[in-house]
């Protein structure tokens, strides 16, 4: 049973205009609840035989998300490499930790 003690923060790239018009890329944060979990041996492995490395899974509620493909769990960034319809309320986030400047 999850326990939504944990907070995640959904990072989504946005785009605003500058004063001659040109795109700006910024990031829009909303922090929410989840349940973090580590991934299964299984899970790792299938993954690593496609070339991903998954490290956390967040268990979130499902009209929270909204297709972001980035997340920062206790000060660490993560892609979303999966998402996975647990039930009508709940997803489940596979990540991979992200390397650089993320």
């Amino acid at each position: 049973m999850a326990t939504y003690d944990d907070e995640l923060t959904l990072i989504e790239q946005v785009y605003g205009s500058d004063n001659i018009g040109n795109q700006i890329p910024s990031e829009k944060k909303t922090t929410i609840l989840c349940d973090s979990k580590s991934v299964s041996r299984a899970e790792f492995y299938n993954a690593a035989n496609n070339g991903m490395k998954p490290t956390r899974i967040f268990l979130i509620h499902k009209f929270e998300y909204d297709e972001q493909q980035k997340v920062e769990f206790e000060g660490k960034r993560y892609d979303v490499i999966k998402t996975y319809k647990v039930n009508s309320e709940e997803i489940e986030l596979t990540c991979q930790r992200m390397i650089g400047n993320g």
